[in-house]
């Protein structure tokens, strides 16, 4: 009998945030190890079609960089990175939309859909939902990289008015219909501040924002913007997750609620964080 009270209080102890979260915006950012491990990518599905269930309006910018480094390999291609950007040439950038809008998007759609609910994979040309110049980097002209200069939210809002869950691939276009690869976490961010999401979550591949990389109890539950650029100047936060947490800021200053930051390989992550007291990654507000 226990076990089943425990699950009830688990239930009542959700009830006031899918009360309060019922018909708002959550974009999630989809990478990383959960993407890459069968099991984990069932189990963040699962996750999204729940939050879908109890009225929650799920969005979700996925990457896929691994399977295009392999898709890249695979037609004997060579990789090159610059300040963790992708060299995109024509040729490249082929390959980037095809593996992101033809592969990986239909795979989540239907992975959605095998659950009961309806998705609808588009990419940011669909609608110019996402409109990008050239990325230059360092002075270095890297190919089609794209940062994105407008967002369109009506296809996407579209979408959610009509009970579809969207899946974007973080691809677009400029006037004279260029074709740019977007790095998937300021997609994610762009698309949040445009729908004036309540919330965007990332999944990754650490358990949040640590005071010390070498110890996992160190990790900062909640701190504002402000105190995450105070973090980053004083090399609390470094390397890679830099710019992580600079598209978190980014997704606050476009006004989203709360981004958080989530280990995509911890099971039902998101129900955990979204749905308890505690959480288990870190939050960054306002």
């Amino acid at each position: 009998m226990d076990k089943y009270i425990g699950k009830a209080k688990v239930l009542i102890e959700a009830l006031p945030y899918i009360k309060r979260f019922s018909g708002k915006v959550v974009v999630i950012k989809y990478g990383g190890s959960a993407m890459d491990d069968e099991h984990m990518q069932d189990l963040v599905i699962q996750d999204i079609v729940l939050m879908k269930l109890v009225g929650m309006k799920p969005v979700i910018v996925h990457g896929g960089g691994k399977a295009i480094s392999k898709m890249m390999k695979r037609l004997g291609k060579e990789t090159r990175f610059v300040d963790g950007l992708r060299v995109t040439d024509a040729e490249t950038a082929e390959i980037v939309e095809m593996v992101l809008s033809g592969n990986i998007n239909k795979q989540i759609v239907q992975a959605i859909q095998n659950h009961g609910m309806k998705a609808v994979g588009i990419n940011g040309k669909d609608a110019n939902t996402l409109t990008a110049v050239k990325t230059i980097v360092k002075g270095i002209d890297i190919g089609f990289v794209g940062t994105i200069t407008k967002t369109d939210p009506a296809l996407m809002l579209s979408l959610i008015e009509n009970d579809f869950i969207p899946v974007i691939a973080p691809i677009g276009t400029d006037a004279q219909g260029n074709t740019y690869n977007i790095n998937a976490d300021f997609a994610a961010s762009a698309i949040a501040g445009a729908l004036g999401a309540q919330k965007l979550v990332f999944l990754t591949d650490v358990e949040g924002i640590l005071k010390d990389v070498n110890d996992p109890d160190s990790i900062i539950r909640n701190l504002t913007a402000a105190e995450a650029e105070k973090y980053i100047a004083d090399g609390t936060i470094s390397g890679g997750m830099i710019p992580k947490t600079t598209c978190c800021i980014d997704g606050i200053q476009k006004g989203v609620e709360s981004v958080h930051i989530l280990d995509g390989r911890t099971e039902h992550s998101m129900l955990l964080e979204i749905f308890t007291n505690n959480g288990i990654g870190t939050m960054i507000t306002h």
